[in-house]
């Protein structure tokens, strides 16, 4: 290897630095917490399950396009038809011009429609990592915050988000096999209890 091709950054180096500068100065929903740690253990819960650079790439940019003003032309530029076709099948639309809570139903059962017929393996594994770092976060806060965590969502309704959730742990029983998957199951267990 030459000299000048180690210091050249690769494919999921150079997703991270765009998701850096993308989320920048951003806070995940309810929290101090800087927005990037997400999609950062998002491709960390990815690693699990894969090392192909274009699915870890996809994972670290996967709300970059729903979330930030990065297009899928932006994304596909840079990183070519695969990532982001990856990364779109994980946008949702948000439906400018309508307030977010009232479009919610809508866009979760796309997303789960999306999940049951048309998303392949690496589709899948990005969703997977997307919730289970989610599902991670809302464990921690409810431990916290107790019921007044579903207040800082658009869908106020536990119940809701345990129909959500439960329904992409569903779609993504392809991916038993991993430990990931496993957690995410167990995760569900523990925020939606009864």
């Amino acid at each position: 290897m030459k000299q000048n091709e180690r210091n050249t950054p690769g494919l999921f180096d150079r997703a991270i630095i765009l998701a850096a500068q993308a989320h920048a100065g951003m806070v995940r929903k309810g929290s101090d917490t800087p927005y990037i740690v997400h999609p950062m253990e998002a491709a960390a819960i990815a690693a699990t399950m894969t090392n192909d650079p274009e699915i870890l790439a996809a994972a670290v940019l996967h709300d970059t396009v729903e979330d930030t003003g990065v297009s899928i032309a932006d994304i596909r530029r840079e990183f070519g038809d695969r990532v982001a076709a990856i990364v779109s099948a994980e946008s949702e639309d948000k439906r400018d011009g309508r307030p977010s809570a009232d479009t919610w139903l809508e866009r979760k059962q796309e997303t789960i429609d999306h999940l049951n017929l048309f998303a392949g393996d690496a589709e899948k594994i990005v969703a997977l990592a997307d919730k289970l770092s989610n599902a991670r976060a809302m464990h921690r806060d409810l431990l916290a915050l107790g019921d007044a965590l579903w207040q800082r969502f658009n869908q106020k309704d536990k119940r809701m988000h345990a129909w959500y959730y439960r329904a992409v742990g569903s779609s993504l029983e392809s991916l038993a096999m991993h430990d990931a998957y496993a957690e995410y199951l167990s995760l569900l267990d523990k925020v939606f209890v009864p």
